[in-house]
């Protein structure tokens, strides 16, 4: 039997885990991954850009209202973000291909570490910028023509990845 979202057995849990939406701006997405932040309990989310439409009408039906629920900001410029992630000792994993990235599977998440997980824009994904301060860099494996998949999607496959 369907148990309700009151009967469920899940943990509530936080992780140390902040999500940074590089110039993500499809309120689709933006509502979605509220949704999955607050599902994967995630601490933070941080928009990097200007007029990021944070407009709860038209992001509530994808979110689900955990936009209430999960503490967010904007950050407008690249180098603010650059120096808030390095002054407090992220751990900063970009998820995007690239000549140098990984498979997801082998990340280091390393103990009592703050997490960054950069996610790029629905168009041109992680700026070079934030890809050369990053720590590791993780792609998902895809076996299909395509050689991308959509940034909600992706994000969650990597939170599902360090949170389990």
């Amino acid at each position: 039997m369907q148990l309700t979202h009151g009967e469920n057995q899940f943990e509530r849990k936080t992780f140390p885990i902040t999500l940074v939406c590089d110039h993500i701006y499809f309120q689709q997405n933006i509502g979605s991954l509220f949704r999955i932040s607050e599902a994967f309990g995630v601490e933070n989310i941080i928009f990097l850009g200007k007029d990021i439409p944070l407009t709860p009408r038209k992001i509530n039906k994808t979110s689900r209202s955990t936009h209430l629920y999960v503490p967010h900001k904007i950050i407008e410029e690249t180098s603010e973000l650059v120096n808030y992630l390095q002054e407090n000792n992220f751990e900063i994993i970009a998820l995007e291909i690239a000549s140098n990235s990984k498979p997801l599977r082998e990340v280091n998440i390393p103990e009592n570490q703050k997490i960054a997980l950069l996610i790029g824009s629905e168009i041109d994904g992680i700026s070079n910028e934030l890809l050369e301060i990053s720590h590791q860099i993780v792609h998902i494996n895809m076996f299909g023509n395509n050689s991308s998949m959509n940034v909600v999607q992706a994000a969650s496959i990597a939170l599902y990845e360090f949170t389990s």
